[in-house]
C-alpha cells in the first residue's frame, strides 16, 4: 500500500505565500500536476500531501521558491517549471547556484540574475575568457546577459567603451524598402542592443555615453579596417555572418578587449549559397585557450514557456527531415 504523508513549510508572511502560489494559484498548480500532490495553506503554513517520494520533491521546490520570495523576486511560471525540470533530473542543487548571485544592477536598482544553470556558465565564461561564443536558441538571454556584462566592465573601468554590432541581414525583408538613410535602415536590426542598454544603464546615461563615443552601435560592415582596443565588443546574430565576415570581425580585436559573439545556428537568414561564419568557426577555434564556446538549450529559455515547446518541436522536425 502506498504511503500518504503530509509535510508543512512555514512561509512567514502572506506576501511570500501569494508570491509562491502566483496568480490564480498557477505556480502551485504546476507543482501539483507535476508530482500528483495537493498543496494548501493552513495559517502560516504551506501543507503538501501525497505519496512520500512526490511530497519530498514538491517540498524541495516550494522551499526553493520561498528562498526566491525572500530575496524580493517575483516568482514566474518559468521559475517553477525550471525547478520541476531540475528536480526530475535529480539536479536540484543547481538551483542554489542561480539564487545566490546576480550579474549587475539596472539603473533602477533591480538585480539582473541568470535564471538557469546554462546562463550561469555563460556569465562565468565571459568573466574568465577574452572571447566567448554564446550559441543557443531564441529567448535564452544571450544578448541581454552579454550587454549586462559589457556595462559591468565599463562601470568598473575595465574597458573604456562598449561596441555593439550586428550583421544587417534580411530575415525575409529587403533593406531597400525600409525608409530613411542607412542608419535608419539598420536601426531595426540593432534594436535588441538598444533595448538592453536602455534597461541596464537608463536612457539618459545611455545617451550621454553614446554622444561621447563611449558606446558605439553599428552594423558589422562598419568594423572593417579598425582595431578595437580597451573595449567590450558584442557581435549579435553571429549566425548571419559569412566566414569572411567572422574572420574580419575577430581580427579587429585589440589590446585589453573582450569579445562576445552570440547566435542561433538554427535561424540562419543568409542566402542558401552562403555558409554561416558562426557554424564554421566552431570547427576552427574550439580548444584554443582564452576562447570558450557556451551552448545554451531550450532549458535555458526564459521567455513564454511555449517557446521551449516550439524549439523542441522544430528540432524534432529538423531531425526527421534529415533522415
Amino acid at each position: 500500500m502506498t504511503e500518504i504523508i503530509e509535510k508543512s513549510i512555514d512561509f512567514y508572511s502572506i506576501e511570500y505565500a501569494m508570491n509562491i502560489f502566483g496568480n490564480y494559484d498557477d505556480n502551485i498548480k504546476i507543482i501539483e500536476e507535476a508530482f500528483n500532490v495537493k498543496v494548501l495553506t493552513r495559517g502560516t503554513l504551506i501543507a503538501i500531501s501525497g505519496e512520500a517520494e512526490n511530497v519530498k520533491k514538491a517540498e524541495i521546490i516550494v522551499t526553493k521558491l520561498l528562498d526566491i520570495a525572500k530575496q524580493g523576486e517575483t516568482i514566474t511560471r518559468q521559475n517553477v517549471l525550471y525547478l520541476v525540470s531540475l528536480t526530475n533530473e535529480k539536479q536540484i542543487e543547481k538551483a542554489d547556484e542561480i539564487l545566490t548571485d546576480y550579474v549587475c544592477l539596472t539603473a533602477k536598482g533591480k538585480q539582473i540574475k541568470y535564471k538557469t544553470h546554462g546562463q550561469k556558465l555563460y556569465v562565468e565564461a565571459m568573466k574568465k575568457n577574452d572571447i566567448v561564443f554564446g550559441i543557443g536558441p531564441a529567448g535564452t538571454g544571450k544578448t541581454f546577459l552579454a550587454v549586462a556584462m559589457a556595462v559591468t566592465a565599463f562601470k568598473n573601468k575595465e574597458v573604456d567603451r562598449i561596441v555593439l554590432t550586428r550583421p544587417a541581414v534580411e530575415a525575409g525583408e529587403k533593406l531597400g524598402f525600409l525608409p530613411g538613410d542607412l542608419q535608419n535602415k539598420v536601426d531595426p536590426y540593432l534594436r535588441p542592443l538598444y533595448d538592453g542598454l536602455y534597461e541596464i544603464m537608463g536612457a539618459d546615461i545611455y545617451v550621454k555615453y553614446l554622444e561621447r563615443g563611449m558606446i558605439e552601435i553599428a552594423p558589422l560592415a562598419y568594423m572593417r579596417g579598425r582595431t578595437l582596443d580597451n573595449a567590450f565588443i558584442i557581435l549579435d546574430e553571429g549566425q548571419n555572418t559569412t566566414p569572411e565576415q567572422m574572420k574580419m570581425f575577430l581580427t579587429r580585436i585589440g589590446f585589453n578587449s573582450k569579445v562576445v559573439i552570440t547566435g542561433d545556428i538554427t535561424q540562419i537568414d543568409l542566402p542558401s549559397d552562403k555558409k554561416s561564419g558562426l557554424k564554421e568557426v566552431t570547427n576552427i577555434l574550439t580548444g584554443i585557450n582564452g576562447i570558450e564556446f557556451v551552448y545554451l538549450t531550450e532549458k535555458d529559455v526564459v521567455r513564454h514557456e511555449l517557446v521551449q515547446k516550439i524549439i523542441i518541436a522544430y528540432n524534432k522536425h529538423d531531425l526527421n527531415t534529415k533522415k
